[in-house]
């Protein structure tokens, strides 16, 4: 097998668990603070009637049904021995520490499960909450996901984030004191920003000391209000080709120590607008290593220069 140029989930995951291991999304009916009122309605204008990412998951059964019916069929197709139960659609913090305690727990309790991924927002975040979050670090495998998108304030108003670069940093800063492992979010193509705004991004990430990250591509979904700019020419998506370099430069400036967690968005095709290449995941994936051998490169590699 071809050495790999980043640091890889994967790996890690085999590293630690010593088998194949996938993460199960779940749906624990969760809302948002960006639309509820909280902070905003509408939430952020990629996000989906049901969560950016969430599909293929069955909110009308509970979460560990939720993830006995995923584990069957990530076994089948890939052969997993062991999961993580990945709490995904909206902001999965966003309640009582009693409802989450006893929500993760029941993740926990189902045979095959070895570890929690909790994805959540900045400002979802009070003190009680990480010390909860805290303890399920110390005693499980576990990752907190926290959604960032972009270093650049002018662009979370843009996407109606409801928060800004500061909170992100401020979040990120009480969770890692706590021992909490941290992988941010962040979408390359974003509208008006320029390369070297997203190469600045990485390096952020880089001085707020992230454990992980995860890289997505802006891609538009239905009834989104992404949409209607997409639609009305507001806003483009990146070509296949140009993301595949950029997602290299921005590796080759990220601390080789960050977990890389993903490296391209997917969505349903029945759900896509743009960009097309959305659904050729696997061959971009193979484009980007590819690139990576041509350049005779690797993640970091631009940091000493």
């Amino acid at each position: 097998m071809t050495e790999r140029r980043y640091n890889a989930f994967s790996d890690e995951l085999r590293r630690v668990f010593g088998c194949r291991v996938q993460r199960v999304s779940v749906d624990a009916g969760f809302t948002c603070p960006n639309r509820d009122g909280t902070t905003g309605l509408g939430g952020c204008i990629f996000c989906g009637g049901r969560g950016s990412g969430s599909f293929g998951i069955r909110p009308e059964l509970g979460v560990a049904d939720q993830l006995a019916h995923g584990m069957t069929y990530l076994s089948r197709r890939y052969g997993a021995e062991k999961f993580l139960a990945y709490f995904q659609s909206y902001s999965n913090t966003y309640a009582p520490v009693e409802r989450l305690r006893l929500l993760y727990d029941e993740a926990l309790s189902v045979p095959g499960v070895a570890g929690l991924i909790v994805g959540t927002r900045p400002d979802c975040l009070p003190p009680e909450v990480i010390d909860l979050l805290a303890e399920y670090a110390r005693s499980t495998y576990f990752w907190l996901e926290l959604g960032m998108q972009t270093s650049h304030d002018r662009t979370l108003a843009l996407l109606n984030r409801g928060h800004d670069a500061a909170s992100f940093q401020d979040a990120a800063d009480r969770c890692r004191r706590r021992g909490i492992r941290l992988c941010a979010h962040v979408i390359l193509g974003l509208p008006g920003e320029t390369d070297a705004d997203m190469l600045e991004t990485a390096m952020m990430l880089n001085g707020v000391g992230i454990d992980g990250v995860k890289l997505h591509h802006l891609h538009v979904m239905k009834d989104t209000p992404l949409e209607v700019m997409y639609r009305q020419g507001a806003v483009g998506c990146l070509g296949r080709d140009d993301y595949v370099g950029l997602v290299c430069d921005f590796l080759e400036r990220l601390d080789p120590r960050i977990v890389v967690h993903r490296l391209v968005g997917d969505a349903p095709a029945d759900h896509l607008v743009a960009p097309a290449w959305t659904l050729e995941k696997s061959a971009v994936l193979a484009a980007i290593d590819e690139e990576f051998i041509r350049r005779d490169s690797r993640q970091g590699a631009r940091l000493s220069r």
